[in-house]
């Protein structure tokens, strides 16, 4: 499998990242400088996916600690930083764990605070790095086991958005237990929606399954129900941006739909999430995960490559005037989800099920 990252550091100590927005058809490298240039990042879908904003978030601490010495701020800038960074992306809840850890390490200081906040950035991506690693250890086996009832047929798997490693640092989240399947020599074929109305899926999913030579087909957002009612998918993994004690899952715009097809279907319908992205302090998933809503024109107008001019182009869908609706998630209520895949294993969505591999959480429970 081809290694590569998705936030990097120069040797003059900035970040770089890449620019998601440009993919599948250029590969645009931003450097981020200020703790303004990373949250833009965030805020602008520069970089995308609950990890890695969680990761460019640190990372934007740690550029502001910098301007505050630089420049001779007030600790009142620092404080800034956190507000605007915090307030970047709302229902991702790893931007808020990461930005907690960086306080927290701040705070714990005694040395260089330069260096605490370097340090602390660079052991969070790490960090996440092993995580989605260990994801992949134990979704394996799931795979495994449909490929051995199938008798090393292959396992047709079916995403949406992208939890791969363009929404992580490296490995990803539904996609470590697919590359590792491969590494291991199990037949898969992957089903990427296209994840309207920003194309996840068919801009990023397939982009990364193509660099990997992971078989795979870019089909509708509302194709996935037929093709499982046709016998066509054998598993669904999607990721998620914040989990509910309850295990009630928040992921992109369309996750509830295809998790309903998949119940009607008998088809196992996982979730593949890092610990940081589990919220113990909410238990309704539906009343208590605030919903972004986003800008109307991303549903208005559609992003790609000319097949006349090979230009990248901007083309409106609908009428000039009419108006578009655009909640960029939905929430999955736990009884739809098969299980979830986690850095400690695998385990029923349920208080219970995430309590028996997550204890340290019970304080969090009232």
């Amino acid at each position: 499998m081809e290694k590569f990252r998705t936030i990097w550091t120069t040797e003059d100590r900035y970040v770089e990242v890449i620019d998601q927005r440009k993919l599948p058809h250029e590969f645009v490298v931003v450097k981020l400088e200020t703790y303004d240039d990373a949250e833009e990042a965030i805020k602008d879908m520069i970089v995308r996916g609950a990890p890695l904003i969680g990761a460019t978030a640190a990372f934007g601490i740690y550029l502001a600690v910098r301007e505050m010495i630089e420049e001779q701020l007030e600790g009142s800038f620092l404080d800034q930083a956190f507000s605007d960074l915090r307030a970047s992306r709302p229902t991702a809840v790893n931007l808020f764990w990461a930005l907690d850890k960086m306080r927290a390490a701040l705070d714990a200081c005694e040395g260089d605070f330069l260096t605490c906040a370097w340090d602390a950035a660079k052991a969070l991506v790490e960090e996440d790095v092993e995580t989605c690693r260990l994801i992949g250890v134990h979704g394996l086996p799931l795979i495994e086991e449909i490929s051995n009832k199938k008798k090393g047929e292959v396992v047709n798997i079916l995403t949406h958005c992208n939890a791969g490693m363009l929404g992580c640092i490296e490995w990803g989240t539904i996609t470590s237990p697919i590359y590792q399947a491969v590494q291991k020599g199990i037949k898969v074929h992957v089903w990427v929606d296209e994840t309207r109305p920003r194309l996840q899926g068919a801009n990023l999913t397939a982009y990364e399954l193509t660099r990997h030579g992971v078989p795979h087909t870019l089909i509708v957002d509302n194709q996935g129900g037929h093709l499982m009612q046709h016998g066509m998918v054998d598993m669904c993994i999607v990721g998620t941006d914040r989990t509910t004690r309850n295990g009630d899952v928040a992921n992109k715009i369309g996750t509830y739909l295809k998790a309903l097809a998949a119940k009607d279907n008998q088809v196992p319908f996982y979730v593949a999430l890092p610990s940081t992205t589990l919220d113990m302090t909410i238990r309704d998933g539906l009343k208590e995960i605030p919903i972004e809503q986003r800008n109307q024109d991303e549903v208005r107008y559609v992003s790609g490559k000319s097949k006349s001019t090979g230009k990248i182009e901007e083309i409106l869908i609908c009428p000039e005037t009419t108006p578009a609706s655009n909640y960029g998630f939905d929430v999955t209520p736990a009884h739809l989800v098969s299980g979830l895949i986690t850095e400690r294993g695998f385990c029923a969505a349920s208080e219970e099920g995430l309590l028996s591999l997550f204890p340290e959480f019970k304080k969090k429970v009232t």
